[in-house]
């Protein structure tokens, strides 16, 4: 297996012991999940090809749907509620 989904997987795991924890404490490891991903995905569309990156993409939009849905609303000007 390959460096770029070697450090895939690190990141799902990293990502699922993340929503293991409780929602106070998630802030700081979902922001680096969140700045990593993207330079993650951008390593593995060069190593692998652009198509395995966008499947990538999907998996990772999936997993950061709420964070990022969260974030679209506040560049709208919303104040979406942040569950406790």
């Amino acid at each position: 297996m390959s460096t770029p989904l070697l450090l895939a997987c690190l990141w799902v795991v990293v990502a699922t012991a993340t929503a293991w924890l409780p929602m106070r404490r998630q802030y700081i490891p979902g922001i680096t999940l969140l700045i990593t991903a993207p330079i993650l995905l951008v390593y593995i569309g060069l190593v692998h090809g652009w198509w395995i990156g966008a499947i990538c993409l999907l998996a990772v939009l999936s997993v950061m749907r709420n964070p990022l849905r969260y974030l679209i609303a506040r560049a709208r000007g919303e104040r979406p509620e942040i569950p406790e």
